[in-house]
């Protein structure tokens, strides 16, 4: 397995295995340019989306109209086709991401993953509560874990509250990472991420 990271606001991963290549995200609007010449250079069997955030989802439009499949959680097919617009960014301002929403180009169609279910050797993990339909890919003990977690200084975060459409179960899931036999964590945001750190953000009492 070859895991290559490319930051494009949000991680962007590009995965090499005997079944197939598999591109996780696909960035900021604003780097548009970088992913496509990713996708040229890459050649993507599927694109998997974590979720439908714009910072993660703003090009997945450019993986389609190239002829790729893009995959995400059926829970996240909404805002990826344009049929709803609740973006919580910037925080407070649920009218300026309504608009910030309207403004990025949306899917005309989408695949789902559902949890269980593998993409190209890939385990689909539910890992809700930054949205409803997050999702993650596991195979042999290494998580693309999308914002489930974020990679900073002083290791493992979550989003902040206001940006977690439910931030009680977006702790619930990361204290449910803890139990999944996991070598090593790669975040929607930030660096690699190990077990242990993982743990001591989810001992954490204060949320």
């Amino acid at each position: 397995m070859n895991l290559v990271v490319r930051p494009l606001y949000a991680n962007v991963y590009l995965l090499s295995t005997p079944q197939g290549r598999v591109l996780v995200d696909s960035g900021a609007l604003s780097h548009a340019p970088v992913f496509a010449r990713l996708l040229g250079q890459f050649q993507p069997d599927v694109v998997v989306l974590t979720h439908a955030h714009v910072d993660h989802a703003g090009n997945a439009f450019l993986a389609a109209r190239a002829g790729v499949s893009v995959l995400a959680h059926p829970l996240e097919h909404p805002a990826l086709l344009g049929q709803s617009h609740d973006l919580p960014y910037p925080a407070g301002f649920p009218a300026l991401g309504r608009v910030i929403s309207r403004a990025h180009p949306k899917l005309r169609s989408v695949q789902a993953a559902g949890p269980g279910e593998t993409v190209l050797g890939w385990q689909v993990v539910h890992l809700p509560g930054h949205t409803l339909g997050q999702i993650g890919l596991l195979r042999d003990g290494v998580l693309i874990a999308g914002d489930a977690v974020v990679g900073g200084a002083g290791g493992a975060h979550l989003p902040r509250a206001a940006y977690n459409h439910d931030h009680a179960q977006a702790l619930s899931t990361l204290k449910a990472m803890v139990d999944l036999d996991l070598r090593e964590i790669w975040p929607g945001h930030g660096g690699r991420l190990t077990p242990g750190q993982i743990r001591m953000r989810a001992e954490r009492v204060d949320g």
